[in-house]
């Protein structure tokens, strides 16, 4: 079954704002970890960085399995969306790969010695997180023209 022009609007418009909701939900986290220094094994610190991972990986694995083939893989989609979704998707990737390396450190059990990376990881994080919205902003602004 074919998607209509109206059903593919609505189902572009919801996903992109479930990823701006994830979005947010991940940048409240990233911001309460942040509150979290001096970092110190322990409760609430495991808690927080197990949620902030979760997030993270629904929100990365949302924008780069759902929202990012949706702009790419649909035949009637405007030449300037799909020109331009191609052109960000190597700076696309390297925040994916920024988020999938961070998540892979931090999300098990870990040992008191990543404590002293994990503010320096939090912050490259952060800028790959900076970089990824707005790469997507572009992308979803390009989407509403």
């Amino acid at each position: 079954m074919t998607e209509t022009l109206v059903e593919r609007q609505q189902h572009d418009h919801r996903i992109v704002q479930e990823l701006l909701d994830e979005r947010v939900e991940l940048w409240s986290l990233y911001g309460a970890l942040g509150h979290l220094r001096p970092f110190a094994p322990g409760q609430p610190l495991e808690s927080k960085l197990r949620e902030f991972c979760q997030v993270l990986v629904d929100y990365i694995s949302l924008g780069h399995f759902e929202v990012y083939p949706r702009l790419t893989d649909v035949p009637e989609r405007r030449a300037k969306v799909q020109a331009l979704a191609n052109a960000l998707y190597p700076d696309f990737v390297n925040a994916t790969d920024a988020a999938v390396g961070f998540n892979d450190k931090y999300e098990g059990e870990w040992g008191h010695g990543l404590l002293n990376h994990l503010e320096a990881d939090l912050s490259a994080l952060g800028e790959a997180l900076i970089r990824r919205f707005d790469l997507e902003d572009q992308l979803i602004g390009a989407m509403a023209d």
